[in-house]
Order: structure tokens, then C-alpha cells, then sequence
């Protein structure tokens, strides 16, 4: 396959990157700490995490999970929102050779009971507002041992059932790290997704998946800075969480591994928290999804902040709408580019050259390694302008679902390449735009929704005989859920519905509209039209 997308590459941006010289993301971190010690790492809620308190912290606490017997390959779940326990935590699990297990804050009992099983997860860090949801799991779950750590950087006492963050750094002081073996081919994170399956499974995400997809994006970035010696340490908002793995990587690793800034922003809800947070920091990078940059364009006090040396403003996660990033532009003087990826793919996979002038509606075109081959359902390349499935062969590209081999063979063609389910077309020069999902994926606020979770759940309500969810457009979030359902029982209302919803989902995943149906349109054989309700829903 020729490669036409090279000729759109900017100059000076590699076709190829070499991850050889870091055989681990323990190593590149390491490096980092060492190089930029006397630096500001991150930055929260007014406290301040240097590079050299970020070694020193991370190799304590990797120091006290050895001391509670885990071995290398342990899973390790964490389930904390953008605080500075986090990058800590990250690195910890990372150094010891342990795999980290990123977990939504937000999630429900169920939902944490699933992935924790799933993963074998055998320790699980994570803030002391979710220990509730924790708690009431019981021991039905593999994890033996449990921090727990505070917004406000101090956990009152701990347990015996568990023990606080502050307690694991002291106690881990004292204790000796042993550095440990780690191969590029280690599992280092299990980057949970959902599937039309509708059960939540691991991307076994490698050492060597990362550390590419970090490289790849630091080759892009310094082609954005050239020219620009302007630019000091270079300062990101760090709006998405970190548990995610598009902030994972483009805020959290790539941050670190070039020794920059990252404002970590705890809730981005709230949106004039996160201008007064903001205010007095010359920003570089703003990565977010079309939500957070239409709410913040629509508050008055952001176009006070200072612009003057953003350099990238990256959408990600859903698709940006043309008229917020018109005003995003208007108000910041910085185009948005949309990049793709997905958490099969650590997850970037393609991003607009640097040096745009306005938003394009393109995702962009592969990043250096990375190969985007459009075909049909047989596996054949589409001509150039003809649309079909995006596949990508790359080093992001993850080793395959936890557990899961024929998933994981269900996704991947005969020459390696994945298949993402969405629908694209690539043009003359090598850019990609986005058609459609070939998935019945909903995207929420950057966020996957898998309809057949939503299904599951609702479908347990007594009342409920039939339920089919979809999404719809939304001005806000992208799309929302839509449901429409035949009643068991007459008496049956909306009102039932969100309640129980309430119960058993994380926010996003809540419907947000319920249609009532006497019956649902069904195939010859009987399968629900998904797709005639969604049109009917748009």
C-alpha cells in the first residue's frame, strides 16, 4: 500500500519512529525524572508536584505495594479523578513492573465489580468519596489490598481494611524498591472498552504501545513548536481525565516524558472553577472534546485568559462541531485540529499536520509507524474517495483484548491491521474523514456507550418487556441515549426508568429520552432494527 499521507507530513516529522532506545515506560519516566528534577511537574488545587518529588513519592509507594507481596504482572487498579495522587500512582505501578487498571470514578457497584474481576485486579488505589461504591462489593472481588487517598491531600485514619495514600508513601519510605525486569513486551495498562458484546473488556495496552504512540506524538508536537522560541516549559491543561486513555497519553505520559507542565483540572464541570485554575498560566496545549470546548467559549471570562502561546488546541473523542470550533478560533486565535484514535490504539492513530489555519472537519493523516487502510467488508482497499472500514497497523496498536482471543481475532485482519468499526475516507493527499460508525457505539461527551450494556440493565427492570437504546444528536454532548421500550407492565413510566437507570449506570450512560412503544421492528428472524429506531430517533 502506498503510503500518500507522507507527502502531507510537515518537514523535519520522521515516517518512522524508533522506540528502541526505551525498553519500558519505567525507564522513560525515569529519565524524565532525573532530567527535569528542579522542575514543576504538575500542578492542582493550588499545590505544586516537582519531578524529583514525583520519583521519590512514586518509588515509595512502589516500594510499599512489594512490601504487601505483589508480584510483577500484579494488576492494580486506580480509580481516581485528575488529582496529584494520580501521576504518583501511575509511575508507582509502572516502575515495579505492575499493570495499571484505569477505572471511572463514577462507576456504579456493578460496573466496578465487573472490571475488577475481570482484570484480577489484587490491589486497587482510589479517592475515599468512592470508597462507598467499593465497599459495598463485599469480597466478591480479588482485590486484597486497598488505599485510599484524599482531594485534599489528607486521609483522616485509615482502616483495617484499608490503609491512606499518605500512610503507603511513609510506610514505603522505609521499606527498599527492587527494580524488576520489564520487557517492551510487558502488559503495562488495561485500558477497559466496551464492545457491541456489550461486556466491558481490556485493551492489553504494551510497554512498547505506549512508549510508540508517546514518541509518535512528541515528533508532532516538535513540529509544532519549531519556529516557536517563545515557548519554556511547555504547559498543558490536563482537563481530560487521566483514567482515559486519550488524557492518559497526550497529557499524562507525553507530559512527563518531555518534561512539562500539566494543570490538573479534578472536575471540568465546572467551568469557572477551571478558568480561575487556568488564569495566570501562559497554555500550550489544550487537548478536549467538543463539550468542554463549546462550554468554555460560553463563558464569559475565558477569552480573558491568555492565548498568547497556545500553540495546539488537539478534539479528540467525538467529533468537534464546525460552529464551536469557529468559536473557539474567534476567541483564542488557534484553530481546533481533530485527531482519531481509539483504546485499542493507545490511543492515537492519525491528527491534522501542524501549522493548520483553520478547522477542517478532517481527522488528519497517520501519525509516523502508522498505517490507515480504508477496505470493505471482504478486507479489500477501497479506492481513494470511496468510503469503508479504517483499519490501522502500527505500533499503538494494542496486543489484544484481556482474556479475550477471539474477540481480539475478531478485530484483527490476516496483515495485522484492527479493525476500528468506524467508516472513513481517505482523499489524494492521505487525509481521512470520519462517515459514519459501523458500530452501534453512542459517543457521549467523548465517552463510549455501548447500547447493549444499556440494554442489559434496563432489560432487568420488571417492568420492561422489550428495550432497544440508541444515540441521538445532542447540541451539548455529542449524542445522548435514547430508549425505546414495550412495556410488561402497563403502569410502567419514564420516571421508573431514570430511577433505575440512576442505580445501575455511571451519568453518562443514563438515558436522557424514553419512548414508549406498542412493539419494536424486528428482521425475518426476529432481531431488533436497531438501525430504523436510530433513524427514526434523528
Amino acid at each position: 500500500m502506498e503510503k500518500i499521507w507522507l507527502k502531507s507530513y510537515p518537514p523535519g516529522v520522521p515516517a518512522e519512529i524508533d522506540t528502541t532506545p526505551h525498553g519500558s515506560l519505567a525507564g522513560l519516566l525515569e529519565a524524565a525524572f532525573l532530567t527535569f528534577a528542579t522542575r514543576t511537574a504538575f500542578v492542582c488545587m493550588g499545590r505544586e508536584l516537582s519531578y524529583a518529588e514525583l520519583d521519590n513519592r512514586s518509588r515509595a509507594l512502589a516500594a510499599w505495594f512489594q512490601s504487601q507481596g505483589l508480584e510483577p504482572g500484579a494488576r492494580i487498579a486506580v480509580m481516581l479523578p485528575n488529582l496529584l495522587q494520580y501521576p504518583v500512582t501511575l509511575a508507582a505501578i509502572l516502575r515495579a513492573g505492575y499493570v495499571v487498571v484505569n477505572v471511572n470514578p463514577l462507576y456504579t457497584a456493578r460496573e466496578l465489580e465487573h472490571q475488577l474481576n475481570d482484570s484480577g485486579a489484587q490491589a486497587i488505589v482510589l479517592l475515599d468519596t468512592f470508597l462507598p461504591t467499593f465497599n459495598a462489593l463485599g469480597h466478591n472481588t480479588p482485590v486484597r489490598h486497598v488505599v485510599v487517598a484524599s482531594a485534599g491531600g489528607q486521609t483522616d485514619t485509615a482502616s483495617t481494611s484499608h490503609v491512606t495514600f499518605d500512610q503507603a508513601l511513609q510506610q514505603g519510605a522505609d521499606a527498599p524498591f527492587t527494580r524488576v525486569a520489564i520487557s517492551p513486551d510487558d502488559v503495562a495498562v488495561l485500558q477497559y472498552t466496551g464492545g457491541t458484546t456489550g461486556v466491558s473488556k481490556g485493551a492489553t495496552l504494551l510497554h512498547r504501545n505506549l512508549i510508540a504512540n508517546v514518541l509518535q506524538s512528541e515528533a508532532w508536537r516538535e513540529a509544532a513548536l519549531r519556529g516557536r522560541d517563545d515557548i519554556g516549559q511547555y504547559v498543558t491543561v490536563v482537563a481530560l481525565p487521566l483514567y482515559h486513555v486519550f488524557g492518559l497519553t497526550v497529557c499524562g505520559l507525553l507530559s512527563m516524558r518531555t518534561g512539562g507542565l500539566g494543570i490538573l483540572i479534578p472536575n471540568p464541570r465546572d467551568i469557572p472553577a477551571m478558568v480561575r485554575t487556568l488564569r495566570g498560566f501562559a497554555i500550550n496545549a489544550f487537548p478536549a472534546v467538543n463539550t468542554l470546548f463549546n462550554a468554555l467559549v460560553n463563558d464569559p471570562d475565558f477569552a480573558s485568559l491568555d492565548f498568547s502561546k497556545l500553540v495546539q488546541a488537539t478534539g479528540g473523542g467525538m467529533a468537534v462541531q464546525q460552529a464551536v470550533a469557529a468559536r473557539w478560533q474567534a476567541v483564542t486565535g488557534v484553530p481546533i485540529v481533530e485527531g482519531y484514535g481509539l483504546s485499542e490504539t493507545s490511543p492515537s492513530v492519525s491528527t491534522s499536520p501542524p501549522g493548520a489555519t483553520a478547522f477542517s472537519g478532517s481527522i488528519g493523516v497517520p501519525l509516523p509507524s502508522t498505517e490507515i487502510s480504508i477496505r470493505d467488508d471482504d478486507g479489500r482497499e477501497m479506492p481513494l474517495g470511496e468510503p469503508g472500514e479504517i483499519c490501522i497497523r502500527g505500533p499503538q496498536v494494542m496486543a489484544g483484548y484481556w482474556n479475550r482471543p477471539e474477540e481480539t481475532a475478531s478485530v484483527m485482519t490476516p496483515d495485522g491491521f484492527f479493525r476500528s468499526g468506524d467508516i472513513g475516507v481517505m482523499n489524494e493527499r492521505g487525509f481521512v474523514k470520519l462517515v459514519d460508525r459501523k458500530k452501534d457505539m453512542i459517543i457521549v461527551s467523548g465517552f463510549n456507550v455501548y447500547p447493549n450494556e444499556i440494554e442489559d440493565v434496563v432489560a432487568k427492570h420488571p417492568g420492561v418487556f422489550e428495550v432497544v437504546a440508541v444515540g441521538v444528536p445532542d447540541a451539548h454532548s455529542g449524542e445522548v441515549v435514547k430508549l425505546f421500550i414495550v412495556r410488561k407492565d402497563p403502569a410502567l413510566s419514564q420516571t421508573d426508568i431514570f430511577a433505575f437507570c440512576a442505580q445501575q449506570l455511571t451519568g453518562y450512560k443514563h438515558p436522557k429520552l424514553i419512548e414508549f412503544r406498542t412493539e419494536l421492528p424486528k428482521s425475518a428472524v426476529g432481531k431488533i432494527l436497531r438501525r430504523a429506531l436510530r433513524d427514526d430517533a434523528g
